[in-house]
């Protein structure tokens, strides 16, 4: 198999390096030098590229490829102009090549910070995030290509408790909508090989205990420091399900809670 990965940062370098030791063709983008010559040294076909100025093909890379992950950002540091441009570059280079399936990585940040159960078909267009929604209707428009909206993403050296040592949490009565890293690489593998029947999916673990609690646990099980005090400012109850992927792919979660992150 050939795999493309445009945008290799966190998630794209570990998914990168599982389908490396499967034995896959592996083809990746980086903004960064370094991460250039980290991923050509672990045996990637590597290439520096910014999609902000440049929509131009590359030079040797094949037209074809089984599979193709886009994990390029749409952050709200960024302009909507900015975004946009981005965007039209990153569609103008796949549309060129030929695929069999595409997966663009959004997030759940796309849904309001509202008290609600919120699945794929909740809330109405303009109900969503502005910035985020731009860059999946312009991943949508092209052939065989699907959204999936991550949690918020940990495993690894990415400790929850980390971000909150010795520090104020104020977001601690909130629902944790999260997802292991380990679960997004399993569920990756079984979209990309099974059949899709909708064009959204949300991927979230199935429990979502309070981010109170999955501080203390994640504080414990790492020996990392506690907040300093939990201050409940930010206490609206969103619940974001990720079931609909789930069930199609009739999948498991290895961490069905964020307490065992």
């Amino acid at each position: 198999m050939r795999y493309l990965i445009l945008g290799c940062g966190w998630v794209g370098q570990s998914v990168a390096d599982k389908w490396l030791a499967d034995g896959h063709e592996v083809w990746a983008s980086t903004t960064s030098v370094e991460k250039y010559h980290c991923l050509q040294d672990s045996g990637i076909f590597a290439f520096q590229y910014d999609f902000d100025t440049n929509d131009l093909p590359v030079e040797e890379m094949p037209a074809t490829f089984d599979f193709i992950l886009v994990s390029i950002p749409a952050t709200n540091r960024h302009s909507v102009e900015v975004l946009k441009t981005r965007f039209e570059h990153v569609h103008t280079f796949l549309a060129r090549l030929h695929y069999q399936k595409l997966i663009f990585l959004s997030s759940v940040g796309i849904y309001p910070d509202i008290s609600a159960r919120i699945d794929e078909a909740s809330l109405e267009e303009g109900d969503l995030n502005e910035k985020l929604r731009l860059a999946e209707r312009s991943m949508q428009l092209l052939s065989n290509a699907y959204v999936f909206r991550l949690g918020g993403l940990f495993g690894k050296n990415r400790i929850f408790a980390k971000y909150f040592e010795n520090r104020v949490c104020t977001t601690g009565a909130q629902r944790a909508n999260f997802v292991h890293l380990d679960d997004v690489m399993a569920l990756l593998e079984l979209a990309f090989r099974n059949s899709l029947r909708q064009p959204i999916y949300n991927l979230v673990a199935p429990e979502h205990p309070l981010k109170r609690d999955v501080v203390i646990a994640s504080a414990l099980k790492n020996s990392m420091a506690l907040p300093k005090s939990f201050q409940n400012d930010e206490s609206f109850q969103k619940v974001v399900l990720g079931a609909l992927l789930q069930d199609e792919l009739n999948y498991t979660f290895k961490y069905p809670s964020p307490l065992d992150f």
